[in-house]
């Protein structure tokens, strides 16, 4: 990929990243590390760049968006103040009156629930399936199978484009120190293969009493098997004394904001992702 040129303006800076996945087909780039001290000098840099974007051939602009969605992308739009959790996006609430203010349409629209920590009954594991914790031990491993299986489930989603191996790797190992390996449940078959994968992280943010954890991403290739990771995953959290759930960055189109709600978990945090057909 391309380095980003990074653009200044008065009152507002940004990056501009040429090889976006396309938007509806069309020749696409990525507005990313945007930055504001006002809405409107915001709104007057992303009006400056859609322009120079168009007269280069450009057909879409999406933002903020730091190249693809495997990287920082989307603001904060609502929220109840709370301290942001592991991984998630944050902004000064200005920061999307520039995107509006510059006629930028919202093209997705994501949230992040609070939920208790409560098992639900358990249920039979789908035949042939085994659930274990993410291996110290097999760290490189597991990473690289967690890392293809994405790019299998996740080739649907909305804006996906493929990550190579060195840079999911890169952006991973930074996380380890902080995280749990029994909240990182995976699911193999008979053979080994990997079936599925549920990644969870502990929220560094909330008090030593009222502990949390959150749902960053899970994903399979078996129908079924995605309840079953998250259910292990309540099971597992709940015994090592966490009492609250988050379930993270949502798209709203996707299952998981369906199977949050079914759970009884509450909006806490919306975010938008803009994008300007040129």
């Amino acid at each position: 990929m391309r380095a980003p040129e990074r653009i200044d303006h008065p009152g507002a800076t940004l990056r501009i990243w040429r090889e976006a996945p396309a938007l509806e087909g069309r020749r696409t780039a990525a507005i990313g590390a945007f930055a504001c001290d006002t809405a409107a000098e915001g709104a007057g840099l992303l009006r400056k760049v859609a322009a120079t974007l168009a007269a280069e051939g450009f057909e879409a602009v999406i933002g903020p968006m730091d190249g693809d969605t495997w990287s920082r992308h989307r603001l904060v739009v609502e929220s109840d103040g709370r301290a942001p959790f592991l991984m998630e996006p944050s902004n000064p609430e200005h920061y999307p009156g520039a995107f509006d203010q510059a006629d930028w349409p919202v093209i997705a629209r994501y949230a992040s629930a609070e939920g208790p920590l409560t098992p639900a009954q358990s249920k039979p594991l789908c035949k042939g399936v085994a659930l274990r914790a993410f291996d110290p031990v097999r760290t490189e491993e597991d990473l690289e199978r967690i890392h293809a299986l994405s790019l299998k489930a996740f080739a649907g989603n909305f804006l996906y484009r493929p990550q190579s191996l060195p840079r999911f790797l890169a952006s991973y190992r930074p996380l380890l120190p902080a995280l749990d390996p029994e909240l990182i449940v995976l699911a193999e078959d008979d053979a080994g293969a990997l079936q599925g994968f549920l990644f969870a992280a502990p929220d560094l943010s909330a008090a030593a009493d009222d502990r949390a954890v959150v749902l960053k991403t899970y994903a399979s290739v078996k129908r079924g098997l995605g309840s079953q990771l998250t259910q292990r995953l309540y099971e597992r959290a709940a015994a090592r004394g966490y009492t609250r759930v988050i379930h993270a960055l949502m798209h709203h189109d996707n299952l998981s904001a369906q199977h949050s709600a079914k759970l009884g978990a509450e909006v806490f945090r919306s975010y938008a992702l803009w994008g300007l057909r040129l």
